[in-house]
């Protein structure tokens, strides 16, 4: 079964697609998540012939990379890595991993470009071919990376515990899994599994956002932080009949491999306006925006994240005596209920310039999209 996911995968994104705008969902272009400036910088510096080839469902740049080693968990054409490859700066390392050799071979055309393009004496890019699921034998080594990144890949991967786990055994202690993906409301029906073209775009293989959780904890990771959501929007007629009742949504989340045990105890935090792009606030997730210079209370957990990461120097932190009681349920956790909260609902988006009507709707377009509801979802 696995073995034929992935030569499905590979037939979908190395031969029969050729831009995002042949895609059948609005994932590649209805991210809602903005950019820092530095990013912004940086993505006008990619070869537009990398852009053009970009199938992501998000923006996976976290924040302060400068000499951090990176890993893309499915570079496809090198667009983020390239961005990343400015972001860390001429003495950090960036690498892609690709099971798709024709999107390896395409991206190490244009690292001498990006080099050049940078300013730098060599290069800090490389792009290997090989599996998520068995990056050791792509060469990377156990604790060896300061972040891992990942966009709308883990979707199309028939063993998601596997490559969650791989993503923890290579992350250093402190390290950061940051990574948009696409979820389903629900578990998905077997049956999804099965067609190439679903699971292609990404719908067959989504994990049902609650089992998504209880996996990372399972492994080890902390808690995950949702950073960032929005609702994806099937504009393909076949496709959304074989939805069904099934949604999706895109969402971004960011996790961390931290020292055990985590402190028990709540802290107050102040954040000190160190970040770069972020002198006024850091906005972590969702649910946390750091003001700077002002006192915040946060759980253990997170005075673990902001201890133990490379963030710890960014803030002073005050232990408190007050207990710190895990969440019994993560509904704020939900990709669907954030991204009703922002309004991320796209009625429709046709990926073909100029193939709308008069309404703004794709020449058979399917008008309507199911509005999520509570932590069912």
């Amino acid at each position: 079964m696995a073995s034929e996911v992935r030569e499905s995968v590979k037939d979908y994104y190395g031969s029969r697609l050729e831009t995002s705008a042949d895609l059948q969902t609005n994932a590649t272009t209805c991210s809602l998540t903005s950019m820092r400036k530095s990013a912004c910088d940086a993505l006008k510096l990619v070869h537009p012939e990398v852009t053009k080839r970009f199938f992501g469902c998000g923006v996976v740049v976290p924040e302060k990379l400068k000499g951090c080693k990176v890993l893309d968990l499915g570079s496809g054409s090198g667009r983020d890595c390239f961005i990343l490859s400015k972001l860390v700066g001429e003495h950090g390392q960036v690498t892609g991993v690709d099971m798709i050799e024709s999107m390896i071979s395409a991206s190490q055309k244009y690292i001498q470009y990006h080099q050049e393009k940078f300013g730098y004496g060599k290069p800090n890019t490389a792009f290997v071919e090989g599996y998520l699921e068995k990056l050791n034998e792509a060469g990377i080594q156990s604790s060896s990376l300061d972040v891992l990144v990942s966009n709308c890949v883990i979707c199309l991967c028939p063993d998601k515990p596997t490559v969650l786990a791989e993503a923890y055994r290579v992350l250093k202690e402190g390290g950061e899994l940051y990574f948009s993906d696409m979820y389903a409301s629900e578990v998905v029906p077997e049956s999804f599994k099965e067609d190439p073209v679903l699971w292609g775009e990404g719908m067959g293989g989504s994990l049902y956002w609650q089992d998504f959780i209880s996996l990372a904890k399972e492994i080890g990771f902390s808690t995950p932080y949702l950073v960032a959501a929005s609702q994806i929007v099937v504009h393909n007629c076949e496709l959304l009949k074989k939805a069904g009742r099934v949604k999706y949504a895109s969402g971004t989340y960011r996790l961390f491999k931290l020292p055990q045990p985590i402190l028990d105890k709540k802290a107050l935090v102040t954040y000190k306006g160190t970040v770069s792009d972020c002198p006024e606030e850091l906005c972590f997730d969702a649910a946390h925006t750091f003001k700077t210079n002002v006192a915040v209370e946060v759980d253990g957990e997170m005075a673990t994240v902001l201890r133990c990461t490379r963030f710890s120097t960014d803030f002073n932190i005050q232990m408190l005596d007050t207990p710190h009681e895990p969440p019994s349920k993560y509904c704020h956790l939900s990709p669907f209920l954030l991204a009703a909260k922002l309004g991320a609902c796209v009625k429709q988006c046709s990926k073909r310039a100029g193939a709308g009507g008069s309404d703004g709707l794709a020449s058979g377009a399917c008008e309507g999209t199911g509005s999520t509801g509570g932590c069912g979802q």
